[in-house]
C-alpha cells in the first residue's frame, strides 16, 4: 500500500497554511470582492465599472526572478510577496490603470505551512499597499520535481482604465519634463548578475557593509517600492502624459517604450545619486556603467512624463506622499528613444 504523502505531497499540511495565511489575506480586500463559499474561485462584482463610459480591462503576470534564491538562502520569507506585486502592479499602473484584484501562485518542493503563510502575507501586505485585493490563489507542491526547500512564485493581476484617459506615448510632447521616483533599491530584476558579483567577490550575505549600514543581505532583500497608489493620485491631480516602470532593460530601455518615434528623452546623469548597492555592485563585480544602466533600475524605480507646467504641483503631490521625486530629464525632438546627455 502505499498514498499521496508517501509520494510526497502532504494534503494536510496544505489545509493548515490555508488557515495560516486566512487573516493575512483578509487585510488585502476591496468592497467589491464577493465571497465564493466554495473556494474554488475568487469573485469581483463587475458592477463597479459601470461609473466608467467605457472601461478598458488591463492584465499583467510576471514573477520575481531569481530574487527568491536569496530569501530562501536568508530564511525571510515575508517580502518576497510584497516584490510580486510590485512587478505586477507597476506594470498596469503605467497606463494609467487602478489595480483591481490579483492571484498569485507558489510551487515548493515541500509545503511548510508557516512558510507558505509567511510568503502570502508578503503578497496580502502587497496589494494593500497597491489599493488592489487578492482574491485567491494557489499552492502546489512538487516532490522530486523541486528541492523541499525550494519554492517558486508568480502572480496575475487585473485592472481597468477610461479608454479616453489611457496614459501613453501618444499623449508625449516635445517640451514634456521627465520626473524620476525614486526606488527602494535593486528591487527585482538583475539578481542573476547580483549573485554573479556575490560569488565571484566571494561576499557574504551576512557580511555588514559600511556603505549600506546593515548587511548585505538585509540590501537586498529590501522589498521593490510599490508605485500603484502615487502613479494614479499623480494622473487625476496633474497632466501626466506617460509612465514608466523602470525594471529590466533599466532606465533608457523602459522609458524608451513610453516615447513616440518622433521625440527623446534626454536625462540627466547627474540630477540624482544612485543608492550605495548599485555602487557596491559595480566595485566589486568590475561591472561595466553601461552593464549598470541595462541591468539595474539604479535608483529610478518610475519614471513620469509631465506637462512643463505640471512639474512643480506634481513634485510637491508627490513629496506630501513620501515619495522622492525630481526632475530627471526633458523631451526633446528626436528618434523614439531615452538617453542620456553624455555618454559614460
Amino acid at each position: 500500500m502505499t498514498s499521496y504523502a508517501a509520494a510526497g505531497v502532504d494534503i494536510d499540511a496544505g489545509e493548515r497554511a490555508v488557515e495560516l495565511m486566512k487573516a493575512k489575506v483578509a487585510r488585502a480586500r476591496r468592497p467589491e470582492v464577493v465571497d465564493d463559499a466554495s473556494g474554488f474561485a475568487g469573485l469581483f462584482d463587475a458592477s463597479a465599472l459601470l461609473s466608467y463610459r467605457r472601461p478598458l480591462l488591463t492584465t499583467s503576470t510576471d514573477g520575481v526572478g531569481t530574487k527568491v534564491m536569496l530569501a530562501r538562502a536568508l530564511g525571510r520569507h515575508d517580502t518576497i510577496g510584497i516584490d510580486l506585486v510590485g512587478m505586477v502592479v507597476d506594470d498596469l499602473v503605467v497606463c494609467g490603470a487602478e489595480p483591481l484584484f490579483m492571484t498569485d501562485y507558489i510551487a515548493c518542493g515541500k509545503v511548510v505551512p508557516e512558510r507558505i503563510a509567511e510568503i502570502v502575507g508578503g503578497v496580502a501586505e502587497g496589494c494593500r499597499l497597491a489599493g488592489c485585493a487578492l482574491v485567491g490563489g494557489e499552492t502546489a507542491e512538487h516532490p522530486g520535481a523541486m528541492d523541499a526547500g525550494e519554492y517558486d512564485l508568480a502572480g496575475a493581476a487585473t485592472g481597468v482604465v477610461e479608454a479616453d484617459e489611457m496614459l501613453g506615448r501618444d499623449r508625449v510632447r516635445e517640451g514634456d519634463v521627465v520626473l524620476g521616483m525614486a526606488s527602494s533599491g535593486v528591487h527585482s530584476n538583475g539578481y542573476s548578475l547580483v549573485r554573479h558579483i556575490i560569488e565571484l567577490a566571494g561576499l557574504s550575505l551576512e557580511t555588514e557593509l559600511d556603505e549600506l549600514g546593515r548587511t548585505l543581505g538585509e540590501e537586498l532583500l529590501e522589498p521593490t517600492r510599490i508605485y500603484s497608489l502615487d502613479c494614479l493620485e499623480l494622473a487625476r491631480a496633474t497632466e501626466v502624459h506617460a509612465y514608466a516602470h523602470i525594471t529590466g532593460g533599466g532606465l533608457e530601455g523602459n522609458l524608451s517604450r513610453s516615447l513616440p518615434p518622433t521625440l527623446d528623452a534626454l536625462l540627466d546623469r547627474a540630477s540624482w545619486t544612485p543608492p550605495a548597492v548599485f555602487e557596491v555592485l559595480a566595485g566589486h563585480g568590475k561591472v561595466a556603467q553601461a552593464d549598470m544602466d541595462r541591468t539595474f533600475n539604479l535608483g529610478v524605480g518610475m519614471a513620469a512624463v509631465v506637462a512643463a507646467e505640471a512639474v512643480d504641483p506634481a513634485l510637491a503631490l508627490l513629496k506630501a506622499r513620501g515619495l522622492p521625486a525630481w526632475v530627471l530629464g526633458e523631451v526633446v525632438e528626436g528618434t523614439g528613444r531615452a538617453r542620456y546627455r553624455r555618454p559614460v
